[in-house]
């Protein structure tokens, strides 16, 4: 894989750096504080769109000959969109709201240069079991999920016991679409195979 042009990931999740130099790639992080509020009119898959394109306008003045990489993933049962939990109790609730049910995972990513702001995103939907109480609080307790949309990770052990199924791609779900990521970077002429 030929890049371009210099690299960058705008994202301090250790998830997205590994996904990203799964696919062969080389690049710096570069991380700014970014808030990640949204209009409240927004829905789903807009609302991940605008915060990835949110995160990348910090960047805007920044840039030189690189392309830059932002994400947001947030998790979607109906209209009610999961943040990431703010302590023990939030994260109890939302584990419990998806138990038993399917809901959606939408990850928002933007590719940004001098010349060009390209933005899209992915869905994937998940299907949990029925969770105990007691699978609930051992996850929390154990691997602390506060960092998380949804208050989980499929590649940790709530997802290992309680997903069932999953229509889409599972690395939309751990936080980075990179098959849609892949095809746009070649589309927009920044990855040469």
């Amino acid at each position: 894989m030929n890049l371009s042009r210099p690299l960058l990931l705008a994202s301090n999740s250790p998830r997205r750096k590994e996904l990203l130099a799964s696919l062969g790639l080389t690049f710096d992080v570069r991380v700014k504080d970014v808030h990640e509020d949204f209009p409240e009119h927004l829905k789903r898959e807009e609302i991940a769109e605008y915060l990835a394109s949110h995160k990348a306008d910090a960047y805007t003045s920044d840039l030189e000959n690189e392309v830059l990489i932002t994400a947001d993933t947030i998790v979607c049962l109906g209209d009610r969109t999961l943040n990431k939990p703010a302590d023990f109790e939030e994260a109890f609730e939302m584990l419990r709201f998806l138990s038993g049910t399917w809901h959606e995972v939408i990850t928002g990513v933007c590719i940004l240069s001098q010349e060009t702001k390209h933005v899209f995103h992915d869905a994937t939907k998940v299907y949990f079991k029925n969770l105990t109480d007691e699978e609930i609080t051992y996850y929390i307790q154990n691997y602390k999920p506060f960092d998380k949309a949804g208050a989980y990770g499929i590649q940790e052990w709530i997802g290992m016991i309680g997903i069932e199924k999953i229509e889409g791609s599972y690395f939309n779900v751990v936080g980075l679409p990179v098959q849609k990521l892949y095809t746009k970077l070649v589309e927009l002429g920044f990855l040469m195979c």
